[in-house]
């Protein structure tokens, strides 16, 4: 069996995620712009009781992982504001683009240094910055996807298209 080649072509850029996941976060901004009520669906989680929590829960950890990037103390939980979709995704946006605003000026160098820190559930962790980045574009991908098995799970019809294989946002 032949490896796979470490060089550029066999990366996947951050961009490549952000572009991918910023139109994800969009088709879902749309269906639950349509489909408010699903929202208030339950989700079974004691942490996380609704689907109007999941994704607030997607949106404060890139809020919380972008604000430590930057330095900042992380926000609380419940800075992205969960009222209505729009109150939701707007928080989403500006964790987004406090995120982008990150990674338009890190280096290479910048990307390999650790990070020290406490989760939201009080664990103490530690991981490069280009972990972090990782794992919060995977954090999203991970949970919406959960949520379209569980809506088509009740019968309730997203347009299905939500795979990298659908979006424009690689070759």
């Amino acid at each position: 069996m032949r490896a796979v080649s470490e060089g550029p072509a066999a990366a996947i850029a951050f961009r490549e995620l952000i572009d991918y996941t910023n139109d994800e976060t969009a088709r879902w901004h749309r269906w639950f712009a349509a489909n408010p009520d699903a929202l208030d669906l339950a989700w079974g989680d004691e942490r996380i009781p609704t689907v109007r929590h999941l994704v607030q829960h997607v949106f404060a950890i890139e809020r919380r992982a972008a604000d430590r990037l930057h330095g900042d103390a992380p926000s609380p939980l419940d800075a992205v504001r969960m009222d209505d979709v729009e109150s939701l995704f707007a928080g989403g946006r500006d964790a987004r683009e406090k995120l982008q605003r990150y990674l338009a000026s890190a280096t290479d160098e910048a990307l390999r240094g650790r990070l020290e820190f406490t989760t939201a559930s009080g664990d103490r962790a530690s991981a490069s910055r280009r972990k972090i980045v990782a794992h919060v574009l995977l954090h999203g991908i991970r949970h919406w996807a959960q949520l379209a098995a569980e809506l088509r799970r009740q019968r309730r019809s997203t347009d299905g298209r939500h795979d990298i294989a659908f979006s424009d946002a690689m070759d």
